[in-house]
């Protein structure tokens, strides 16, 4: 495709992705063919844009790492176990499969699908703190992305960053980006396929506050609890709600199950400040990062707003907010330093 796209309009724009995606051949039914790195896109692209929307990771950098570490889908360990991103047995206690890599017979984990294998990328990310710092960049940054993995160690290649970004800008990925963050996803395009065997096991009601999944707990609850019976990951729970492990929760608070944005939706420019409320009340009210709340209000994490206080919910205040004494509440890095448990 060539750059004369960018010159069409978001939505005739947002209406070709969907098309180059309805019309994508059935490549599994393809034996003994190889698959080009358009059609690894166009077959894959809704599943990294799904993953987006779900944990934040941009869809072109999952894309870009999908078709660098598969060779567009095509190497022994895409096609024998449906591992798409060269991930290890690390604290894995699934299936494996053993590949020479670094090493002779390294191992490798196995996956039921390529569904699992994108589920696993973003757990692998997610849930390690030596890739934190990445989700605090702007989502469109891809560059940022790049050059952020190859810092913390997810490739050994000198060249792996230069390498992302080149895929991505000869194959125009951003694009995927800018659909999920302008709130295409679903315009035509079936992302609940790959979700039959892994939608949220409850009866309870699933909400939506700013794009984000999100439900009303019950007395009884716990974060435990709400995982088991969601069928989360661990530390899902805690890290899209800023929760430390052993926190309590109230009848009726607000759980997302899906990370907070870095602003709230159109419509909800400011909040004042109610008798009572924190900074974390408001993340939570609103959907939006704890610490981009702060960011936006120039205010240091841990200090609250004074009653009757104006809150910017999507863009940066000029002057600083009427505050109180920093009160007893952990900055959001360590919110975010756990590790995967199975």
């Amino acid at each position: 495709m060539g750059k004369n796209v960018l010159r069409l309009s978001r939505t005739k724009w947002i209406i070709l992705i969907v098309l180059e995606m309805a019309l994508c051949p059935d490549i599994s039914g393809q034996h003994g063919k190889e698959m080009t790195r358009e059609e690894y896109i166009l077959t894959y692209a809704d599943l990294a844009m799904k993953e987006m929307a779900r944990v934040g990771i941009p869809a072109s950098i999952t894309l870009a790492q999908g078709c660098l570490e598969s060779n567009n889908g095509n190497s022994t360990l895409a096609v024998k176990a449906n591992n798409h991103f060269g991930i290890k047995c690390h604290e894995w206690d699934g299936k494996t499969i053993y590949h020479d890599d670094d090493r002779r017979h390294e191992c490798f984990r196995a996956y039921p699908s390529p569904y699992e294998s994108y589920r696993d990328h973003s757990i692998f990310l997610t849930t390690s703190t030596r890739y934190a710092s990445l989700f605090e960049l702007n989502p469109h940054d891809y560059r940022g992305w790049a050059r952020g993995l190859k810092k913390a160690g997810y490739a050994t290649s000198n060249t792996y960053s230069r390498l992302l970004i080149k895929i991505i800008e000869e194959n125009e990925l951003y694009r995927y980006d800018i659909l999920v963050l302008e709130g295409g996803l679903g315009d035509g395009i079936d992302t609940t396929s790959h979700l039959t065997e892994h939608g949220y096991s409850t009866s309870r009601e699933i909400l939506l506050n700013n794009r984000i999944e999100y439900i009303l707990t019950v007395s009884g609850d716990t974060p435990e609890s709400l995982r088991q019976e969601l069928g989360l990951y661990s530390n899902e729970i805690y890290r899209y709600n800023n929760l430390f492990k052993g926190a309590k929760l109230e009848p009726g608070q607000i759980i997302y199950l899906q990370p907070k944005r870095r602003k709230a939706a159109r419509g909800n420019e400011i909040h004042r400040v109610e008798e009572g409320q924190t900074m974390y009340d408001i993340s939570q009210i609103y959907g939006v990062k704890l610490k981009q709340l702060y960011r936006m209000n120039l205010m240091t994490e841990g200090e609250q707003p004074l009653e009757g206080t104006e809150i910017y919910l999507r863009h940066k205040k000029r002057k600083p907010v009427l505050k109180s004494e920093p009160a007893d509440e952990p900055p959001e890095e360590e919110e975010m330093e756990f590790r995967f448990d199975n």
